[in-house]
């Protein structure tokens, strides 16, 4: 059993120098690696790693493919059973990786699985891109076990059970090499946001498990490459997720689910002109406008997803709006959803 840990790392030289000795302290087992592999990188990351970490092997890609293109080259020239997709602004502590190999390797219908997740700035809380393990309602919205659009709960050890979910955040992820391939890798077209969704909306529709294993907690910092205000980040957002749904829903709810969604899009926009954010606001519109132009592009997937579908009814999505509720029946937290 072999175990490659990936950094995709892109202008991150500071994250290197704050986070990797933490990693190469708390990851001396036998059969993991450590993989720094750099995205086309124009800063001093090479030679911080060349200088202060000579045992860490690297990967030089020759331009920024983003997050699903980097990591797919770069996991093309890996061999391990598993991999470990983890952001280079996480602090991982002692025993994070013994408990999500032993998981795995005991449970081989499990695809992929992620740590518990918590915030590097208030680490008495849960951090937005991933918390305890991840869920989409409905529409496509996603949330987490800890974490409904931007209310954060504290941590108080109500989600340290085992758990399945629908997708586990790409922040730290393992997952298992032969199925990362069997079902296509991370979509580049996406660039960066939702690929994991994306992802794991794939394992899960072919009958495989996504797990949450909160005994390994990580620290993340977030925002590391574009910030939560960011209209790109926005852009991408709204335009993969329609992607995703697009991609993945069966025919029955295709129609029904995208109609939802040009009236919660046009909401959204609404909801941010009128809130001091227009850049955003156009942003949810360019989104809409380049999905309907980037739907011939993706035709194709629709039908090998839908071929190789074994799973229709995911009993893991949400089947209320998480907008209405929590907006309207002020739900702000994962277990007044009563989602099982």
């Amino acid at each position: 059993m072999t175990t490659a840990v990936v950094i995709l790392n892109w202008n991150g030289a500071s994250f290197l120098q704050q986070f990797l000795p933490v990693l190469l302290e708390h990851t001396a087992i036998e059969g993991v690696e450590i993989v720094v592999a750099d995205n086309g990188s124009t800063d001093n990351s090479m030679e911080i790693l060349i200088k202060n970490f000579p045992t860490v092997k690297t990967i030089l890609l020759d331009k920024n493919y983003g997050f699903a293109g980097g990591y797919n080259k770069a996991l093309e020239q890996i061999e391990a059973d598993y991999f470990v997709l983890l952001n280079s602004d996480v602090e991982v502590t002692a025993q994070w990786l013994e408990p999500l190999i032993g998981f795995m390797e005991e449970n081989k219908e499990v695809a992929a699985c992620q740590p518990k997740i918590l915030s590097f700035f208030q680490r008495t809380h849960f951090e937005h891109a991933g918390a305890a393990g991840g869920y989409i309602d409905r529409f496509g919205f996603p949330f987490c076990r800890g974490r409904i659009f931007g209310e954060t709960e504290e941590d108080k050890g109500q989600y340290d059970d085992v758990a399945e979910l629908f997708w586990a955040s790409g922040a730290c992820m393992m997952v298992r090499s032969n199925l990362f391939r069997k079902v296509g890798g991370l979509d580049e077209a996406f660039f960066a946001h939702m690929e994991e969704i994306d992802l794991c909306w794939r394992f899960n529709s072919r009958g495989y498990k996504v797990m949450c294993i909160p005994q390994s907690k990580v620290y993340h910092m977030g925002g590391g490459t574009l910030n939560t205000e960011s209209p790109h980040k926005t852009y991408l957002n709204f335009r993969n997720n329609l992607l995703m749904l697009y991609k993945n829903l069966p025919n029955s709810l295709l129609k029904p689910v995208m109609t939802s969604r040009l009236m919660f899009d046009y909401l959204a926009a609404f909801q941010l002109f009128i809130s001091g954010k227009p850049k955003n606001a156009l942003s949810v519109m360019k989104a809409r406008t380049d999905f309907n132009k980037m739907l011939p592009d993706f035709e194709e997937k629709r039908k090998e997803n839908l071929l190789y579908t074994t799973k229709v009814d995911q009993s893991n999505v949400y089947q209320e709006s998480i907008v209405y509720e929590y907006y309207f029946k002020g739900k702000k937290t994962f277990n007044s959803l009563h989602l099982k």
